[in-house]
């Protein structure tokens, strides 16, 4: 057989995802807020959509209606019913989005066609509308200017640089001094100046310094209370009787500073603020209503898009081939990105419905009568992959009579019952023993045996290492760290 080069022709198939596609995928996963930071800057880059005015039904603009605009100026929160034939020649179809990507039979020509969602990650900064009292530094540099000038002023600025969002002051003295070039007695001085300043207990170094702080603030620093600060370890354990011998006084007088203890507070700086708290905002509604529960997608977050046909015929006259072309694929964007966008609702909602049917219980009777359920029972029941259920509920949250909840919050195991059925969730046991720490007594604090057998009891085959963790993910503590807490608040 001769050895040479040839030319072969061969024919096979492949699944080639475009960008758009891709994008569209991508959606599912974004929240409503993510998203409306996508749509902003889609707005700014294509003239072609527009924002309708919120307060509008129909959608439409200022000027004429969306039938001027063409079929495309569909509102984003609305249902069409002929979206499913549109999405076939711009966006892809339905099934087409309910597919994983990430699996080795795509075909990927360039990497263009692995092109991110941009801008997704880059949410409005709600927060820079948001009124501030200001932070912990900007409290404590107002004070030192008020208090201290020169050199001093100079220590002290250094000195809340160091200090942490809790209050407490993270450095080494001796080492800030050196840093300085100033002696460590007048960082000490300065410290102490630094330390009478708002909140109470600003500057410590320890707890039992901060506690000291706010006790002299109060004129309650004692001999006795100076000693209690000082064993503040005994206070944690519970060991009272050494306390009293420790401290010379008695039951009435612990009971009196335990009370004092109890009140300072061991994190002051916390009452500025860390990180600035962020407001979530529902996805969905779910309502009853008298044929059964009604999803709903929050469409107050974002905004209704329209395609402006008319402007893009006043561009395309006269204009030169290259901006003709520029304004198709402009066209063609905001057309694919407001079918895209009625495609991603109407799978949400989809998804959710699911979601809601298989949880009946949990919406008319609680977190006790919910059941286990996993994304393949929800993707089996809607017909889609599994994949795309998970995007759909990745960051969206559920709003219902019973409070607000991640739809990843439905999703959970099953704890086997003792016929041997896995007919109880996770969730639902955890709600029974947060119960039961919640209803015990003082002086009869359940160990974490005695829960797993009461649970055993009413039905559910669960052992004792699993309600260790289930009640360390709930935030309790084992039993002799109950029984010392509920002894402190007594």
């Amino acid at each position: 057989m001769a050895l040479g080069p040839r030319l072969d022709l061969r024919q096979s198939q492949s699944l080639v995802m475009t960008p758009q596609l891709q994008q569209a995928i991508k959606l599912l996963a974004l929240s409503n807020l993510e998203l409306e930071a996508y749509l902003a800057e889609a707005l700014e880059g294509n003239p072609l959509l527009d924002a309708a005015p919120a307060d509008r039904d129909d959608g439409g603009p200022d000027e004429g209606g969306a039938e001027e605009r063409g079929e495309e100026g569909l509102p984003a929160a609305d249902v069409q019913p002929d979206t499913d034939q549109a999405l076939s020649s711009d966006a892809g179809t339905a099934d087409d989005l309910d597919i994983d990507f990430a699996e080795e039979r795509f075909h990927h020509d360039s990497a263009s066609d692995s092109v991110g969602l941009s801008g997704a990650s880059e949410g409005i900064d709600f927060d820079s509308f948001a009124e501030h009292d200001g932070t912990l530094h900007d409290h404590l540099l107002a004070q030192v200017g008020e208090r201290f000038d020169g050199v001093e002023a100079i220590v002290a600025a250094q000195l809340v640089a160091l200090i942490d969002e809790a209050g407490y002051l993270r450095a080494d003295l001796a080492e800030l001094a050196a840093q300085l070039g100033v002696p460590l007695a007048l960082v000490e001085a300065v410290l102490a100046g630094v330390q009478i300043f708002d909140p109470s207990g600003v500057g410590a170094r320890d707890l039992a310094e901060c506690i000291a702080i706010q006790a002299r603030e109060a004129d309650r620093y004692d001999p006795a209370m100076a000693c209690m600060i000082a064993h503040l370890d005994l206070v944690a354990k519970g060991a009272f009787p050494q306390l009293k011998r420790i401290c010379g006084v008695d039951d009435e007088d612990l009971a009196d500073m335990i009370r004092e203890l109890r009140g300072y507070d061991p994190k002051p700086g916390l009452k500025f603020g860390g990180d600035s708290a962020q407001a979530v905002v529902p996805d969905l509604y779910v309502r009853r209503i008298a044929e059964g529960w009604a999803v709903e997608v929050n469409s107050t977050t974002l905004p209704r898009l329209l395609v402006n046909r008319r402007y893009y015929s006043e561009l395309a006259k006269g204009a030169a081939a290259k901006s003709k072309a520029w304004l198709s694929e402009q066209l063609a964007g905001a057309n694919w990105l407001v079918r895209a966008l009625d495609q991603r609702q109407r799978t949400i909602v989809k998804v959710a419905s699911a979601i809601v049917k298989q949880q009946e219980g949990f919406f008319l009777h609680g977190v006790a009568a919910m059941r286990p359920l996993t994304l393949r029972q929800v993707a089996e029941d809607i017909g889609m992959h599994e994949s795309t259920v998970s995007r759909v509920t990745s960051n969206k949250y559920l709003s219902c009579a019973r409070g607000l909840f991640e739809l990843k919050y439905f999703f959970s195991s099953g704890i086997s019952d003792v016929a041997g059925d896995g007919a109880v969730s996770a969730e639902a046991v955890k709600s029974r023993i947060k119960a039961m720490i919640e209803a015990e007594d003082a002086k009869a604090i359940l160990s974490d045996e005695t829960i797993a057998q009461k649970l055993s009891a009413e039905g559910h085959d669960i052992a004792r290492r699993t309600v260790v963790k289930y009640r360390e993910a709930m935030g309790y503590g084992s039993s002799v760290q109950r029984r010392r807490q509920k002894a402190l608040a007594g």
